[in-house]
């Protein structure tokens, strides 16, 4: 399964976690099925955050909105510091 991968520095976690859940209900809709948002455990300013899709598509489609209605506007993503790192990754061998 496509996994968008991102990493991103931050200013504030409990900012940017409340923005983060504005937008639970639009990842449900863009085809995320499992989320997981994770933080350096020496730098509480930095996340990293996977999100699963069932399909390729999905996951470019759900990147393209992230960069254009998301992070291209400060008040859907406060806390936000410098551009954040997106990429598409797959599953390279399993076991």
């Amino acid at each position: 399964m496509p996994t968008l991968l991102i990493e991103h520095s931050i200013s504030d976690f409990e900012l940017w976690h409340d923005a983060f859940m504005r937008f639970a209900t639009r990842r449900k809709e863009g085809g995320v099925l499992r989320e997981r948002i994770m933080q350096p455990v020496d730098d509480p300013h930095y996340v990293l955050i996977d999100l699963e899709f069932v399909t390729l598509d999905a996951a470019r489609g759900f990147q393209k909105f992230l960069e254009t209605q998301v992070w291209s506007t400060p008040a859907n993503s406060p806390a936000l510091v410098g551009s954040p790192r997106a990429r598409i990754a797959e599953v390279a061998q399993r076991g």
